[in-house]
């Protein structure tokens, strides 16, 4: 949990996707852009995040966190030459990566980051942080929060960099493999002591 503050500075934070920064990455070789991401989208998204991990998100999240108002993310680009496209989009565009956030008094917690696996190791995933802290902080939010798997460090390494540090830990609180829970370690980001500058991966 946040630190807490007194009832009369207390701030809920509240979603609207018009608020979400724009995706104009510096020296980018593909034309990129965030949108918010709908029912429609569920599908493809939860094929990337199968493709992803060994104990995904269901569709349920998905749905749940869409109809708890959540926001909900998708960074989409254009598709270049060589682009393994799957799943395949209507639009013809690669869905490069998505979030999912809980926005609320004083703080964001950030559920689900993910990047499509053909996409990886490109900055992509630093890029996504980057829009939340943006929008979180000026949505009046003081603290992001998150969950990461403690065997994943790469992901912790990445969120270290961010400014993100360690809090606490979660015993048992992921799936791992038949009767086997992995511990999950909290990590939080002061936006107010963190300055973010909207930057390309």
């Amino acid at each position: 949990m946040a630190p807490s503050s007194q009832a009369e500075s207390s701030h809920v934070v509240r979603w609207q996707a018009a608020d979400w920064p724009h995706a104009v990455p510096t020296g980018a070789e593909r034309r990129i852009a965030f949108e918010p991401m709908t029912a429609a989208d569920v599908d493809t998204v939860q094929a990337v995040e199968a493709s992803a991990y060994a104990h995904p998100w269901s569709r349920k999240h998905f749905l749940d966190s869409l109809q708890s108002d959540h926001p909900a993310m998708m960074l989409l680009g254009e598709a270049l030459p060589g682009d393994v496209i799957h799943p395949e989009r209507a639009d013809g565009r690669v869905l490069l990566g998505y979030l999912v956030a809980m926005p609320g008094v004083d703080e964001v917690h950030l559920l689900n980051i993910t990047v499509a696996p053909a996409h990886q190791r490109m900055g992509w995933a630093r890029f996504m942080l980057d829009a939340l802290a943006l929008w979180s902080r000026a949505q009046g939010a003081q603290w992001l929060w998150l969950e990461v798997r403690q065997s994943n460090l790469p992901a912790r390494r990445l969120y270290e960099s961010h400014g993100f540090a360690q809090v606490g830990l979660r015993k048992g609180y992921y799936p791992n493999g038949k009767f086997q829970r992995e511990d999950a370690v909290v990590m939080s980001l002061n936006l107010v002591a963190s300055p973010i500058k909207e930057k390309g991966p």
